[in-house]
């Protein structure tokens, strides 16, 4: 508009002293019970609590393409495609680290706005296990449209303002439409199309924007790990930690590329 810690059962040991006390027979059920205790932590419902939700196949993916240069278009909430048209494909999105879930919105029911939003109020089995698998602790729900966001026009504008975070930026959307709008390898601006039911993840450190488009309306729930922080660093940002993080992990190939270009 950064994320996970796996939870290992504790290992409890007694004082030197107390053991010296236990007789020979306590010793074998205490035995008994750690290894009780360890088939328990291994079975397959425990499993399944942290496992990772599978993402959705690549025909369920929003629309993307590669927009038209900045200062060649009039509206920002417009589709602004190249002409001819070129798609960005999903293998792409996947290479720049983004995430992706289709979500059921329609049997369940969310408020128009929630600041904060307890993610452990969740109904939806799915989000709840994405919830658990990715350590989001905390969420809220924004409804950005003219008549239910004081200032609708500078926020959107200031939404464009390219930019990073020092976390990763996670949206589900519960209704409307708007678009991300992420640079590819080559510093090219793809537009992605999110829509209801939509929940994606932008990886920590990319560069990016958000536009709601034509209708000038969503509604989204923002998921975070640990403490909210949504401070955006505008661009430039090559010397923070969290752009070189990105670009080693993701866009290193590019890089090197540059250099023996320029070389």
């Amino acid at each position: 508009m950064s994320e996970q810690a796996k939870t290992e059962a504790p290992v409890l040991e007694l004082p030197d002293a107390k053991k010296q006390k236990i007789t020979a027979d306590e010793d074998n059920k205490e035995n008994d019970d750690a290894t009780a205790t360890a088939t328990m932590t291994a079975t397959p419902e425990a499993e399944t609590k942290t496992a990772a939700v599978p993402e959705a196949p690549d025909a369920e993916w929003p629309e993307a393409w590669y927009m038209m240069e900045d200062g060649t278009y009039e509206d920002q909430k417009e589709r602004n495609r190249l002409s001819p048209n070129k798609p960005a494909s999903i293998a792409l999105l996947k290479e720049l680290g983004i995430a992706y879930w289709k979500m059921d919105v329609e049997n369940f029911s969310y408020p128009a706005k929630a600041i904060p939003w307890d993610p452990k109020d969740a109904t939806d089995s799915k989000l709840k296990a994405i919830r658990d698998a990715r350590g989001y602790s905390y969420a809220d729900i924004i409804s950005v449209r003219p008549d239910l966001l004081p200032g609708y026009d500078e926020k959107i504008k200031a939404f464009f303002e390219e930019h990073i975070h020092d976390a990763e930026e996670i949206r589900f959307i519960i209704d409307g439409s708007g678009y991300f709008d992420i640079r590819d390898k080559e510093d090219n601006w793809i537009r992605i199309w999110i829509k209801k039911g939509d929940l994606m993840t932008l990886p920590e450190g990319c560069y990016h924007r958000f536009t709601c488009d034509e209708t000038d309306y969503i509604q989204a729930m923002r998921l975070f790990m640990g403490q909210p922080v949504w401070t955006p660093f505008n661009r430039p940002q090559e010397e923070h930690e969290s752009r070189k993080f990105y670009v080693e992990n993701f866009m290193k190939g590019a890089e090197e590329t540059k250099e023996e270009i320029t070389a």
